[in-house]
């Protein structure tokens, strides 16, 4: 039995006629006849009572009748399934980000676009940092990840840079600074910081403290904690300042203030990375979308 059978039994079965079906779906009435033939003879049954007025299902022909459409419409669902898989408009896509990098910008404006134009695809989003993010897209666990990346990238993985961003000094509101005081990194000298362990980002931890010594900062971190929000929740209890992204202004702490460095420069770089051998679909149609945004940015 193939599926053309079914067809032409459905075709027959609702114009109750062999003329009628066959001019249709456009074949001749003895193909047609011939078909519906073959398909009785391989069930074991007549599925269709001929008159000289037309044809009526058989009782078997009625309960072939009930499972043949639903045959037939599984397969047009899945093929459409399938379509949109290669289209990469469905299926499934795992993106890692560090939390920070969704508050604004071209992170959460790629979310809510993709998710527009692929509503029936499965976005799995995944808060971690860079270098875990960068694991994982080597072991395939996630197919890309925001990161902000400050050394080379294991072998077969490529970035596509995004945004230059850049680092603030955030203080305890307590300390009663001026709103529009710009800051220079040597008064700093004898204030309490708090920061991150090196294991959690060696290569930026090393870049942070590198930039901090050119501008003759020694940093005096008094605590340490493996993520932003710790560490702003530290500040705001008054612990010490901290350097942090700038991105934390779009979702600033009651109790911290965020000012600039007049003296003190450090970029943080924003991309995406993906492996190179990476066949889905959806990653594909995500980098073109990424694309798109860096354009309008430009």
């Amino acid at each position: 039995m193939e599926l053309r059978h079914l067809r032409y039994f459905i075709a027959v079965a609702e114009a109750r006629s062999f003329r009628v079906a066959a001019e249709r779906i456009h074949i001749t009435q003895p193909a047609i006849t011939r078909q519906i033939q073959d398909l009785e003879a391989e069930v074991g049954v007549a599925l269709f009572e001929r008159s000289s007025v037309g044809v009526a299902l058989t009782p078997a022909g009625e309960h072939i009748l009930k499972d043949a459409r639903a045959v037939l419409l599984k397969l047009e669902d899945s093929v459409r399934s399938a379509r949109n898989i290669g289209a990469g408009l469905a299926g499934s896509l795992r993106i890692g980000f560090v939390e920070n990098v969704s508050w604004d910008g071209v992170v959460p404006d790629a979310f809510a676009r993709f998710q527009e134009q692929a509503p029936d695809l499965q976005l799995q989003l995944v808060p971690s940092n860079s270098p875990e993010q960068i694991r994982q897209i080597v072991a395939d666990t996630l197919d890309g990840g925001f990161v902000y990346s400050f050394d080379d990238l294991p072998p077969g993985l490529s970035l596509l840079p995004l945004q230059q961003r850049h680092a603030v000094l955030a203080v305890p509101k307590q300390w009663m600074w001026p709103a529009d005081r710009r800051v220079s990194a040597k008064e700093l000298r004898d204030k309490r910081f708090v920061g991150f362990p090196r294991h959690t980002y060696p290569a930026y931890y090393d870049y942070l403290l590198r930039s901090c010594h050119r501008a003759g900062l020694a940093l005096n971190i008094v605590q340490e904690v493996t993520t932003e929000a710790a560490i702003l929740s530290l500040v705001s209890a008054g612990i010490g300042a901290a350097i942090v992204n700038a991105s934390n202004r779009s979702r600033p702490p009651d109790r911290v203030a965020f000012f600039e460095f007049e003296d003190l420069k450090i970029g943080i770089p924003l991309g995406f990375v993906y492996a190179q051998a990476n066949g889905n679909p959806a990653l594909h149609r995500f980098l073109d979308l990424l694309e798109v945004l860096r354009r309008e940015m430009a």
